[in-house]
């Protein structure tokens, strides 16, 4: 018999529908087996770092079991997920087997183990039939990468968090390497949006006529100088561009009568074909902001959902940061869009697009559907937002090997005899290509304008606007940030948005993170205190040096202690002084027992109203933030509370006389219905 080892029973399932022969069993893990305890920091700083692994004893039974099987395997075949958390459970298993020398930080394999590891990116049975017939050795090298990533979060989080505890006064907060970091741009954004000054301008809209069609142009310069300018703003992520015009209030009745009276011809018709091309395949960064934006998913529902799908053996692996495509899927899909789009619409060659992120392990694969020709809808086991998700997978999969489209634009200006210039364009699509997939928004079809055709100016419009700050981050627009300044991994990114709502540090409004006054005051104290491990360039460098040790390049001891080093001289200064933050929002409130004002304060819970004659007055009561919305069962206000694990949902205040409650406000039209 041959022990096969994954970490889920869904993954277990997949394995056992291809392994039809007995000699095989298959056995899951539930996740790490063995870990740092919760308790304690469990590393040995005067000793290299060792770090102090104990059993989870959650899983005692699952792991004499593996034990037990293991004793009577001929071969014990490791088959965890390939990236460093999967290489890290098949180490652990392997030491819980006796089948690694540990000898910290230099671990070795046993002379003659049974122990094989197996590689794959599908969970098919051509890849597995390809993984068995290629079994490896497990990857020393990757699990130090993980173990180093490991020991850093740990000493950060275990060294740090008692600090913020003293200043703060909190035992619920924690601090991140990474989440900080994350947290320190929706900080800075926040400051920046609050600096941002807002002025008006007015952008001007002509309609004119050639007598039979009308068409709708800007105003776009006078004399050949232009109204429209670009500003740029230098933000501590980056650049953030905007254009106004220069057109004031006071200039509205000049330029009303000035272009009223002029008459107008068209100076230029330029027409030319564009290529459009269809966007990259997915990779994990990517699939999370499209989820995000058009379904509206959290990333950690994404990966969740994704998850599912690679374990029954739908996609290839969803943690990856590669745009490689195995040869056979590009002979399928071309087969595919043929079949049912037409032959004039496949390419003769594969399109492959080059991969940004220069740490992407090119063995693995963009996201995509393992099987072409399977049916989603057939899988009864699946939900909706499953298929949602696949089918996404599948169509932009699809498109990246269809025939880019061909678009005629058409740019027309026309010009008034005192110099006004005005200007309009529209496309029209010749060839769809892939848009027959991703299909542009509906087309403004004029008929043919010629050029020195006199035009007569129908109306003008003067709309007013304001300069908008730069955006609040979303998850899409976060995730993509972290992505592009190369902080984080695939396997972090969701996490890391995750960890940042559970702390209290920031509250998702409408979609946008909005830093909590405890959430500014812990970046702002970190920020200053430790500049250089929060800063961003330092950040990247140490996931570069992460990625440099799962190649062999760099030593783990060197980088523990390179960043252990400063970040304990500058701990020791900080816990010895006696600075204390004093986080607190005012309200417009008094407190009804002694009247002093009302503010804001937090626990591990959420926000709750407190008397800030405290501890004199112990005054408290829930927070809860109102909508403009009535309760249809009593019409009283209607909250927004959250569930233990931060689910949104919406709830008759007068409960528990009223017992009203709905996840979504489009279900408040149900008058009285129960969600």
């Amino acid at each position: 018999m041959n022990l096969i080892i994954v970490e889920s029973p869904t993954k277990a399932n997949t394995f056992n529908k291809y392994l039809k022969d007995t000699k095989y069993q298959v056995e899951a893990t539930m996740g790490h087996v063995r870990d740092l305890p919760e308790n304690k920091i469990a590393v040995d700083i005067d000793h290299n770092f060792k770090p102090d692994y104990i059993l989870n004893k959650k899983k005692q039974s699952i792991i004499e079991r593996i034990k037990s099987l293991a004793q009577k395997a001929h071969t014990v075949i490791l088959a965890t997920d390939a990236d460093r958390e999967g290489e890290a459970i098949s180490y652990h298993i392997a030491c819980l087997l006796g089948q690694i020398k540990e000898n910290w930080p230099k671990s070795s394999i046993i002379k003659n183990s049974n122990i094989k590891r197996i590689v794959f990116h599908e969970i098919t049975e051509e890849a597995l039939k390809e993984a068995f017939n290629h079994p490896q050795t497990i990857n020393l090298n990757l699990v130090n990468s993980q173990q180093t990533r490991r020991l850093l979060d740990r000493l950060v989080g275990y060294k740090l968090s008692p600090l913020l505890w003293k200043k703060i006064g909190k035992r619920w907060l924690s601090a991140g390497r990474v989440q900080t970091v994350a947290l320190r741009f929706i900080v800075e954004r926040e400051k920046e949006i609050l600096q941002f000054k807002s002025e008006s301008f007015y952008r001007v809209v002509g309609t004119f006529s050639n007598n039979q069609d009308l068409i709708e142009a800007k105003l776009i310069s006078k004399d050949s100088i232009n109204y429209e300018k670009s500003y740029e703003i230098h933000l501590f992520d980056g650049k953030y561009r905007y254009t106004k015009t220069t057109i004031k209030n006071k200039d509205i009745n000049l330029l009303e009568n000035e272009i009223k009276q002029d008459s107008y011809t068209i100076s230029k018709v330029e027409e030319k074909i564009i290529k459009r091309f269809p966007p990259p395949p997915f990779i994990t960064s990517s699939l999370q902001q499209d989820a995000s934006r058009i379904f509206g998913y959290s990333s950690k529902v994404t990966m969740r959902l994704a998850q599912s799908l690679y374990e029954k053996g739908l996609i290839t692996y969803h943690r990856t940061d590669s745009f490689n495509l195995a040869g056979h899927f590009l002979s399928q899909a071309k087969q595919y869009i043929a079949e049912k789009y037409g032959g004039e619409y496949s390419l003769n060659k594969p399109r492959l697009y080059k991969t940004k992120s220069k740490n992407a392990q090119e063995a693995h694969e963009a996201i995509r559907p393992t099987n072409l020709r399977v049916n989603i809808s057939e899988h009864n086991e699946l939900t909706a937002s499953h298929q949602k998700l696949y089918n996404l997978i599948f169509n932009r999969i699809i498109a990246t090997q269809m025939k880019e489209a061909q678009i005629k634009n058409t740019k027309v200006n026309v010009l008034g005899q005192k110099g006004y210039l005005f200007q309009t364009e529209w496309e029209k699509v010749l060839f769809k290509g892939y848009l027959v997939i991703y299909p542009q928004k509906k087309e403004t079809i004029h008929k043919e304008f010629k050029n020195d055709q006199a035009l007569t100016l129908t109306s003008l419009n003067f709309i007013e606007s304001m300069t908008n700050p730069p955006p609040r981050y979303n998850e899409a627009s976060l995730i993509k940030t972290l992505e592009e300044r190369g902080i984080g991994r695939p396997s972090t990114y969701a996490p890391i948005v995750s960890t940042i709502q559970e702390r209290q540090y920031v509250e998702k409004k409408d979609g946008r993170f909005f830093p909590t006054s405890i959430g500014i005051a812990v970046c702002n104290y970190l920020s200053k205190s430790f500049p250089n491990i929060f800063e961003i360039n330092f950040t990247v460098n140490l996931e570069d040096n992460l990625d440099l040790i799962a190649t062999g390049e760099k030593d783990m001891i060197q980088v523990l202690n390179n960043f252990y080093q400063p970040f304990q001289a500058i701990l020791t200064k900080e816990m010895k002084s006696k600075e204390h933050i004093d986080v607190q929002e005012k309200t417009d409130e008094k407190c009804p027992e002694c009247h002093h004002d009302l503010v804001f304060r937090y626990s591990r819970f959420g926000k709750f109203y407190a008397c800030s004659n405290y501890p004199k007055c112990k005054f408290t009561k829930p927070y809860f933030e109102k909508i403009d919305k009535k309760c249809p069962k009593c019409q009283g206000d209607i909250i927004i509370k959250y569930t233990r694990r931060k689910k949104r949902f919406y709830s008759c205040r007068n409960y528990p006389k009223c017992d009203f409650a709905v996840w979504r406000l489009s279900e408040l039209k149900r008058n009285g219905n129960h969600s």
